[in-house]
């Protein structure tokens, strides 16, 4: 299968046990979910092609949205290039771009992916990688997938830093100011939170006793009873608790449109400022 030049995938890289959180980071509950299932999830939203996860040789993973498929990292300990390296393999075959990103990016915004893939709409760029909040963010990054064999390459030679990609393929370099000459990611994300990641135990509890995103809540038809007519403002990390907010179950009676267009009822769906949630009475058709 050819690979679309207009065709985005996504690549999660799970990892292993962390030595300075002391376990998985994938795994780490985040707002009745995983830090993988949430990224994972933001990456369908964002991307218009297919979606894995790479994990280490034989490592569990924890559930993971419909639709992402999982590869195996071939070598343990080679660290994050081996990763990224799989993982393009993996979709080469199927999207021209990627966006990659590590698992443990809980303020990822979708804005910040769509940014940075547009990125490799210049035919010249290769590798987009962001220079954000003073650092270079190699998974936070878009790749074209064709770079699979020449990871490949550097790592056969011990070239294990991502950074190595620089000498050898064209690189576009970001930084804060020109990643937020776009309106959407401006707005919804100024502070670029989007490539804050938790690496200890006491980032992880200050990430996630931040308040919930920013969203937009209404109640259509039968469910704008009374204190639930208008529109209004709420936080919530993810679908379920918008529908708490609001003082709705989701059952087999409720659905949600999502930004007016994507239907669902899943509770551990991420939201993200700027969102807008309108929940429907599914036996009635909203």
């Amino acid at each position: 299968m050819r690979a679309r030049a207009d065709t985005a995938a996504g690549v999660v890289l799970i990892g292993g046990r962390s030595s300075r959180m002391g376990r998985p980071k994938a795994a780490l509950e985040w707002h009745g979910s995983t830090l993988a299932y949430r990224t994972c999830a933001l990456l369908v939203r964002a991307v218009s092609g297919p979606v894995i996860a790479v994990r280490a040789p034989g490592q569990a993973v924890p559930r993971l949205p419909p639709g992402v498929d999982v590869v195996e990292d071939p070598v343990e300990g080679l660290g994050p290039m081996q990763g990224i390296g799989a993982g393009l393999a993996a979709v080469q075959d199927r999207a021209a771009v990627a966006f990659v990103c590590s698992t443990d990016m809980p303020f990822l915004h979708p804005a910040f992916i769509r940014r940075v893939l547009r990125g490799l709409s210049d035919p010249q760029v290769d590798f987009v990688l962001p220079v954000a909040r003073g650092f270079r963010q190699p998974l936070a990054a878009g790749y074209r997938t064709r770079l699979a064999g020449l990871i490949g390459d550097l790592l056969v030679k011990g070239d294990l830093r991502p950074g190595m990609l620089l000498k050898h393929c064209d690189t576009d370099l970001p930084d804060d100011q020109a990643l937020l000459t776009d309106r959407e990611l401006a707005t919804n994300d100024p502070n670029l939170d989007s490539v804050v990641n938790v690496n200890t135990p006491e980032e992880y509890t200050a990430a996630h006793e931040r308040p919930g995103p920013e969203i937009a809540v209404e109640c259509c038809g039968a469910l704008a009873g009374a204190g639930r007519r208008g529109r209004r403002t709420i936080r919530a990390a993810t679908l379920g608790e918008a529908a708490t907010g609001v003082g709705l179950t989701l059952d087999r009676h409720v659905i949600a449109a999502l930004n007016g267009d994507q239907m669902t009822r899943d509770p551990e769906l991420p939201l993200v400022t700027g969102d807008t949630v309108a929940f429907r009475s599914a036996d009635a058709g909203g």
